[in-house]
């Protein structure tokens, strides 16, 4: 071996040890970032025409495209999962649990247990009195939990014209980076940077719907949702979506009154089948058009079961058909093709509501002329009867099954608690398996300990090159010398 070649292996070691340790270092700077990929130095030996040596050909980013693939299919399903149990989660705590103070079954127990109560004293004003307002109560109970249903789906509309307008960005900005990526494996730029923020980028939207990720030889990507959708491919597609000003129970997708999904203006399904299926943005629409349009059927259902029970033709013989019962459709009488949102509409009769100076219907009749024999209890003790007797309900969103007041009320809240279940074990099995793919992504990305131990050998490395280029240099010294 020459000098000349000596020292140009020496000056070629000092550049890539640079270059190497501003690699290690920036590895080291990232090691947080989820959607940094490791980086390595690619390196190749110089021929012996060119006096040996080594050259840094490209600075490569290490990643590993089927766990990257599990872990963003993993994002969507818990983000769904995460969705559908907050909303279980909220509707539960609202209906309370069956017992407990201030429960949906609590507020019918007490209104029962105050009908018991003025039955065996009808003549205490204060007794008629603790059945209008237990029974307000239990009106407010139920109009409070379809608020609850009808504001739960306005914020799942939102959130589909929030997620709908990010997805729409990401696909234009990762359509940007195709070209940049392009561009740049044609003049052979590096793009380890490039693909960083494309992954971030990525990782964002991931929540929103399962992705399909496609790599062209170009270095640019297709993306597709794992049903099959395109939304980038040479080209980004645009997804529309409108969001609803003002939400009711009687506003469903269903009736043409709710927007569904668009892609590049066709219509595409937005059920748990359709092509934008097991994301957070499936489960928005699965709340806003399925699960809490159920739930309200359900509780205009008991509403007005509610109502039927105490109306004409049942304890009250004072009500003719088309009267106002003990509990009314916002005043009036029910009509029994006016359903829809009826839980929201539901309130005890005026007459004898909480203040009213004319209690004393509830025990002669709400019909009645004038006052009866103040110690007649049989109409309270009838409207207790009615409540506990087990009837069939006229609503097709109950079962059949004939059951009391109470059991159809109970029959709801085991409903919504076994739903919360559900989707908690759904949520905790899809915590569990997203926890492991992150670990293993981690596990291949960067290691800060290694980096280190490079580092110090990177150290040592330059210190040799440096040494052999100042042993030349004396060596040259002493030749000239001679």
């Amino acid at each position: 071996m020459s000098l000349s070649s000596a020292l140009n292996i020496a000056f070629t070691g000092l550049k890539a040890n640079t270059r190497a340790a501003g690699v290690v270092s920036t590895n080291i700077s990232n090691a947080t970032n989820e959607a940094y990929g490791r980086r390595e130095l690619g390196l190749s030996a110089l021929s012996a025409g060119n006096l040996g040596g080594v050259n840094v050909t490209t600075v490569i980013r290490q990643s590993d495209p089927v766990l990257l693939a599990d872990r963003m299919v993993s994002d969507a399903r818990l983000a769904n999962a995460n969705d559908m149990f907050s909303f279980a989660s909220r509707l539960e705590d609202m209906v309370g649990d069956s017992g407990t103070a201030g429960s949906l079954t609590d507020r019918v127990t007490s209104f029962e247990n105050a009908l018991l109560s003025a039955s065996s004293n009808p003549a205490s004003t204060q007794r008629l009195e603790l059945i209008a307002t237990t029974g307000n109560d239990l009106a407010n109970a139920i109009n409070d939990l379809s608020s609850e249903i009808q504001i739960s789906r306005q914020a799942a509309d939102t959130s589909i014209a929030t997620q709908v307008g990010y997805l729409n960005d990401a696909i234009s900005r990762l359509g940007d980076l195709n070209d940049v990526l392009i561009k740049a494996s044609a003049t052979g730029t590096e793009t380890a940077s490039a693909l960083d923020e494309r992954q971030a980028i990525l990782n964002q939207i991931s929540e929103i719907v399962p992705l399909r990720v496609v790599e062209r030889e170009k270095g640019d990507i297709a993306l597709f949702t794992q049903n099959g959708a395109t939304l980038l491919d040479g080209r980004g597609f645009e997804i529309g979506f409108t969001t609803t000003g003002s939400i009711d129970a009687g506003t469903t997708l269903s009736g043409g009154l709710l927007s569904g999904l668009t892609l590049n203006g066709t219509a595409v399904s937005t059920s748990d089948t359709g092509m934008f299926a097991g994301g957070s943005l499936a489960a928005q629409f699965e709340i806003r058009d399925e699960v809490a349009v159920q739930r309200q059927a359900e509780l205009d259902g008991i509403a007005r079961d509610l109502i039927e029970r105490l109306g004409p033709g049942g304890p009250d013989s004072t009500l003719a058909a088309g009267d106002a019962g003990l509990f009314t459709d916002n005043g009036v009488a029910f009509v029994s093709t006016n359903e829809t949102g009826l839980a929201g509409r539901l309130q005890i009769n005026p007459i004898v509501a909480p203040g009213s100076d004319e209690v004393w219907r509830i025990r002669d009749g709400l019909g009645a002329a004038t006052a009866g024999n103040v110690g007649d209890a049989s109409l309270v003790q009838r409207i207790a009867d009615a409540l506990s007797d087990a009837v069939a309900p006229s609503s097709a969103a109950l079962s059949s099954v004939a059951r009391s007041f109470i059991g159809q009320v109970s029959q709801f809240s085991s409903a919504v608690a076994g739903e919360r279940v559900r989707s908690e074990n759904a949520y905790t099995f899809q915590v569990a398996q997203n926890t492991t793919l992150k670990e293993m992504e981690l596990s291949k990305g960067v290691d800060t300990d290694q980096e280190l131990q490079k580092l110090m050998q990177i150290e040592q490395y330059y210190a040799a090159n440096a040494k052999v280029i100042s042993t030349v240099d004396t060596l040259y010294e002493r030749l000239l010398s001679i």
